[in-house]
């Protein structure tokens, strides 16, 4: 019996940084850069980046879940941001870089809401864990430049990365957790 791919939206920031460490993980067939949230049908990264389109930028990643549990995906997704910053993630700052997960059905819902409560509690932040935990809006894939960004464009990628604050907070603030 073939069972389903299934579909998970996060939104940490900068759509580029959110789609490597999600791209290699086992049964993870695909992660698409997008927006979603906003009121308009197919923005353009021009639109939304004006802050009046309502949209986030996300990634929308397909995934086996019989290989790649849903918890362990919002795991990953956890450690990519700063879940104690509600205004934007790093150097990227605005509605269109809010973290936020997007829940599909409502077991997506509750194991979201669960590992929220948890890393609230687990006292790794000082401060009250923000990130959202929404319903999943229509998708738009972005542009095709924003496609696989970390691979066809490193360098960038990487100075980016670090020089956005992002790479920086997360040794520090993840480095225990694998």
């Amino acid at each position: 019996m073939e069972h389903q791919y299934e579909k998970a939206i996060f939104a940490g920031g900068c759509f580029w940084c959110m789609v490597k460490p999600f791209d290699s993980q086992p049964g993870i067939i695909s992660v698409v850069s997008g927006y979603t949230g906003g009121h308009i049908k197919n923005p353009t990264y021009e639109q939304v980046t004006t802050g009046l389109t309502g949209h986030t930028e996300a990634v929308e990643i397909t995934y086996d879940p019989m290989i790649m549990p849903y918890e362990k995906l919002v795991e990953i997704y956890w450690q990519q941001t700063d879940p104690t910053d509600a205004l934007g993630q790093f150097a990227d700052r605005g509605d269109s870089y809010r973290p936020v997960i997007f829940y599909s059905n409502e077991t997506q819902k509750a194991i979201a809401e669960k590992s929220k409560a948890e890393l609230q509690a687990s006292g790794r932040f000082a401060q009250p864990i923000v990130t959202k935990i929404e319903p999943a809006q229509p998708f738009y894939p972005a542009e095709d430049y924003h496609q696989g960004y970390y691979k066809k464009h490193s360098v960038h990628y990487n100075l980016y990365r670090e020089g956005s604050g992002r790479a920086g907070f997360i040794r520090k603030n993840w480095k225990a957790s694998k």
